[in-house]
């Protein structure tokens, strides 16, 4: 029952990327759903979550630039990314929430699953 990102690459800044996790869990579409991201040396940071009434929240920084969404039939979640910057180099990861609260990245303690992640380096 592990989620499994792809999607990740290297590119220059100013280009896009897509990623997605494919999560099996047998309740796929009643779950609330995150993105988040790492750079070695710092801690996880929250970029978006999904909740099963497609209700999104995003990290106050990322607005604009990033858009989570979902496939319930596919049991994917994505992430889509425009005009990133080197800033967003980092490891991404997604997760499914497990302890009740608000659907939100600003909750990471809530959420598990964890993926292995995927590797988003953007160069300028």
């Amino acid at each position: 029952d592990q989620v499994q990102e792809s999607g990740g690459g290297s590119v220059q800044a100013g280009e896009s990327l897509r990623l997605s996790c494919e999560d099996p869990g047998y309740a796929f579409s009643s779950y609330c759903l995150g993105w988040f991201r790492q750079v070695p040396g710092k801690e996880r940071e929250g970029v978006a979550a999904i909740d099963h009434d497609v209700t999104t929240k995003y990290a106050e920084s990322l607005k604009g630039r990033f858009t989570i969404s979902r496939d319930n039939a596919k049991h994917t979640l994505y992430l889509q990314m425009n005009s990133l910057k080197p800033e967003d180099t980092a490891m991404y990861y997604c997760a499914r929430q497990r302890k009740p609260a608000t659907c939100s990245p600003d909750f990471q303690w809530s959420f598990g699953y964890w993926g292995q992640g995927t590797q988003v380096t953007v160069s300028s």
